[in-house]
């Protein structure tokens, strides 16, 4: 028979028996499979998207497709090997505690707070670009109104509780979904019918594809290169992990959104941007603004410009919600692994850490006050540390798999009831190539502070744990094994 689960270091023997004396502590498992499904859809969707792929075109020609491809798999090999962690220990701290049980306390606190600094680096970036594309509208009204209206709106929504946050990412999720879905389909249009604008004199067609340089018009230099783009834009998508300490049943709902991985890779990246590609040659694409505005220009739409402002404020509103919800959860279960003060492990009568949605809005806060007073090419900066950042954290997954996995393997543990396939081949090729883009960023001169950054922001956070992590934080986090069993055959000789 299966023993009694151990109680955590957060959860004594009492309060087993008595949930009201853990009420304030736990979360409210509020999502259901439809708002995590178009999570998963919604989480490909953004800003690296609709404006970072022209930067990864122009450093690889047609090859960026191949690029797609290639990081697409190997995300998805990240995406299954945290899923397989999130249904056998469904918490809200995610990937932060996998890397505190299967790897170390040090482990887990670096992971989770690199994370959290990512997602605040990364919010006070869409907040500001939000304020931006307000402005396209309303350009008489100041930028920093907009940013503080959109703080405190999404902050207040974020404290009502998670089924509020799972609606709003439902629809924002939609209306991206459609709007690629409706670029996909008028680029397949103009290529089939030939329907475009009177004054162009461009000639699309799949040929674009091989001219104007060829497929690999940089060389295999340029793909590598491209890959730093590339990557960043699949930033953000570990946020389904974190879904399953308030999932309504993280058994069947985490596997259907990770399996969507390769879906979401072929129709967002490389379909739309074989499209794209198809209708104008690649060294004019982003010339001109974003590269989506050019598609719907082609149609001979005159509000095209109106139209992707729409879609790209929905996707600046998802990200930014979606930031605060990430943040604010690894931060949950760092608290509870005694890396982050207890106020962030206390949790409102909704079931929400209100205090680490206070806290991100207050960094948000002083991020207006940052994008008023820094200058532009710091944000370089900034988007190198996050695109470190995202790479780090996958590293750092795949890690905990592995370490995982060994346990299992060694201590004759139940099989996973959701394994990551072709283990361990696939995982330790997924570890290599991650490395490889880490050594990318360092090779290429207009990438390389993010090593220098990166760098010194891990050698600060393991000064910190020395400094100030004690007792309960040093020791490594206890994960209930929620695996189901295989049923116990009672015989004779067991008594029966």
């Amino acid at each position: 028979m299966q023993p009694a689960p151990t109680p955590t270091r957060n959860e004594t023997a009492a309060e087993q028996h008595n949930p009201r004396a853990v009420v304030g502590h736990v979360l409210t498992r509020g999502l259901n499979v439809r708002h995590i499904r178009f999570m998963a859809l919604g989480s490909a969707i953004g800003t690296g998207l609709f404006y970072g792929s022209a930067s990864a075109i122009q450093k690889a020609g047609p090859a960026v497709l191949l690029a797609y491809i290639i990081g697409g798999a190997a995300v998805f090999m990240v995406m299954r090997a945290l899923g397989e962690m999130a249904v056998r220990h469904p918490v809200s701290g995610s990937f932060g505690q996998y890397a505190s049980r299967y790897l170390g306390p040090l482990a887990g606190f670096i992971t989770g707070w690199t994370y959290v600094f990512e997602m605040a680096i990364v919010a006070i970036a869409d907040v500001t670009a939000f304020s931006i594309y307000m402005g396209f509208w309303f350009p008489q009204v100041d930028r920093w109104i907009w940013v503080l209206a959109i703080i405190f709106f999404l902050a207040g929504l974020n404290l009502l509780s998670v089924k509020v946050f799972g609606e709003l990412e439902f629809w924002f999720s939609l209306i991206k979904v459609a709007a690629i879905i409706a670029m996909i389909a008028g680029g397949a249009a103009i290529i089939v019918f030939g329907f475009q604008a009177a004054d162009s004199t461009v000639t699309p067609g799949l040929g674009n594809l091989v001219e104007h340089g060829g497929v690999l018009p940089f060389g295999f230099e340029g793909l590598l290169a491209s890959f730093a783009v590339v990557m960043f834009a699949f930033g953000g998508i570990e946020t389904l992990g974190i879904t399953a300490g308030e999932a309504a049943d993280p058994k069947k709902v985490i596997p259907k959104a990770v399996n969507t991985v390769p879906v979401r890779v072929l129709l967002f990246y490389v379909l739309t941007l074989g499209v794209l590609m198809s209708l104008f040659p690649w060294d004019q694409i982003g010339s001109n603004g974003s590269p989506f505005v050019q598609i719907f220009s082609g149609l001979g739409i005159p509000a095209a410009p109106h139209i992707l402002n729409a879609v790209v404020i929905t996707a600046a509103l998802s990200a930014i919600n979606s930031d605060i919800f990430g943040a604010g959860r690894i931060l949950f279960g760092l608290s509870n692994q005694g890396h982050a003060p207890a106020a962030f492990g206390k949790v409102s009568r909704h079931g929400v850490p209100w205090m680490t949605v206070v806290m991100m809005a207050g960094i948000l806060l002083v991020g207006v006050v940052l994008n008023a007073v820094i200058p532009e090419d710091v944000f370089l900066v900034i988007a190198s540390i996050a695109t470190f950042a995202t790479v780090w954290v996958w590293v750092m997954i795949l890690a905990s798999h592995v370490a995982m996995k060994r346990e299992i393997a060694r201590g004759g543990l139940p099989a996973s009831e959701f394994p990551s396939p072709w283990w361990p081949a696939a995982s330790v090729l997924t570890i290599a190539f991650m490395v490889l883009v880490i050594a990318v960023l360092g090779a290429f001169e207009d990438t390389r502070i993010a090593l220098y950054v990166g760098a010194a922001w891990l050698g600060l956070l393991v000064v910190a744990y020395r400094l100030w992590i004690k007792g309960d934080g040093r020791r490594r986090a206890h994960l209930e094994d929620q695996t189901w069993p295989l049923p116990v055959v009672r015989t004779v000789r067991d008594g029966g």
